[in-house]
This record gives structure tokens, C-alpha cells and sequence, in this order.
């Protein structure tokens, strides 16, 4: 049985409304309307399955959900030069915010050093979802022990109008105000980000529960 045939078994009619309106910027004929946790089971079947390689070729896919199935195998392969040769091969063919959201492949946890490069040339990318998709594995992977102060400029730099863009650079410094405050909460107190990114990212902040009350009511006199 194909992809497509096992996302058709899951096929939600409600939840592929709901969806559509998710994700507006792609066509609802696209969607088929398959919830996450049987997306995850499918890619893990054809991930120990023989169709796994040929299922990767296959691009562009049609439908929205063999792109999250698609990424959802990637970031099960081991391997990080091979999770990296198929990262790349498929970022180009991301045309959507929750494909470029929510794989996280797990290889880059202890690859960092190797990572990063390949990091920064997506973030500096044209394309929005390749750009997003860098920033938030820059936000999963170096906020904490491997952290540089020139990751907040190399985020804070990236130009772009896309909202979705936009957004992943406010979700980045919301974060970063949670993890690394102290070097992080400089960019709000100067205001070196764009007027509409500075405030996403301080109601971000303020909405996190990981972001003090003392360090909450700070960020609030910049808004």
C-alpha cells in the first residue's frame, strides 16, 4: 500500500477543514486531513520499510501530508550525513509552515559541530521555509550549552517581509528570553529588531511560563 493509500485510510473530513484553515497559504485540495500521531505511525512504517528510498525520491509530492510524512522519515535516519543529504534534497519542496515545524531530526543532537554550517546557509537562504527551518534548529540546538552571543545577530540580521518568516525570528528571541536572557534581552532594550518582530517577540516572552515574572514585567516597558 502506498502513502497516499494509508493517508486516505486516516483521512479526517473535519480535521481537514480545520487544517485548511491552519495553513492558508497552500490550496485545501492539497489536504487530505490526517491528524499528526497517525502521520508519525505511517512514516514509521515505510521508514522500516523496503518503499522507504523510493518514497523519498519521489518529488515534488502532491499532498501536503506526504511532505510532514516525508520529513517525519528523515528525521528518524540515524545516519547524520545521510539525515543531512535528505534534508537538503527536500527543504526547497517546503511551501508551509507546519512541514518546515515539525520534524526534528534526531542525528543533530549530537552533531552539532557538523551542524552548524549547514545551519547558517539555510537561514541565509531566499527561500522562507529553508530560512525558518534553519532558524528553529539554531533555537533547538544551540540555546543551551553551545550557545554563542553571534547566533542572536546571525537571527536578528535576517531580513525578510514573509510573516511566517517574520514570526520565526519573534519565536526565536522569545525563546532565547527564556534561555539566555541576560544576552538576549539587549536586542529589546536597544531595539534591534524590526518594530513588528520586537513586540511579537516580547508578547511571546510575556506569554511563556518560562520567562520570570520579574523579567516578564521588564520586557513589558518596551512594547
Amino acid at each position: 500500500m502506498s502513502v497516499y493509500e494509508r493517508l486516505l485510510e486516516a483521512k479526517d473530513d473535519k480535521y481537514r477543514e480545520f487544517q485548511a484553515k491552519l495553513v492558508p497559504n497552500i490550496s485545501p485540495d492539497t489536504i487530505i486531513g490526517v491528524r499528526t500521531p497517525d502521520m508519525r505511525k505511517i512514516a514509521k512504517e515505510v521508514f522500516n520499510s523496503p518503499e522507504k528510498n523510493e518514497f523519498l525520491k519521489e518529488l515534488p509530492h502532491k499532498y501536503y501530508e506526504e511532505n510532514l510524512v516525508h520529513f517525519f522519515i528523515i528525521a528518524m535516519i540515524k545516519d547524520f550525513d545521510e539525515c543531512i543529504e535528505k534534508v537538503e534534497e527536500f527543504l526547497p519542496y517546503v511551501d508551509c509552515w507546519p512541514v518546515s515545524d515539525q520534524a526534528t531530526p534526531k542525528s543533530f543532537k549530537k552533531n552539532h559541530a557538523k551542524l552548524l554550517p549547514y545551519i547558517k546557509n539555510w537561514i541565509a537562504s531566499d527561500h522562507v521555509y529553508t530560512a525558518r527551518f534553519g532558524i528553529r534548529m539554531l533555537m533547538n540546538e544551540f540555546l543551551d550549552d553551545d550557545f554563542k552571543d553571534e547566533y542572536l545577530e546571525l537571527v536578528a540580521s535576517k531580513e525578510g517581509d514573509d510573516y511566517y518568516l517574520k514570526m520565526m525570528v519573534a519565536w526565536y528571541f522569545a525563546t532565547a528570553l527564556a534561555k539566555k536572557y541576560d544576552e538576549s534581552v539587549k536586542y529589546i532594550e536597544e531595539r534591534k529588531l524590526s518594530d513588528w518582530i520586537h513586540k511579537k517577540a516580547i508578547q511571546k516572552a510575556v506569554e511563556s511560563f518560562r520567562v520570570t515574572d520579574e523579567h516578564k514585567e521588564h520586557l513589558k516597558k518596551y512594547r
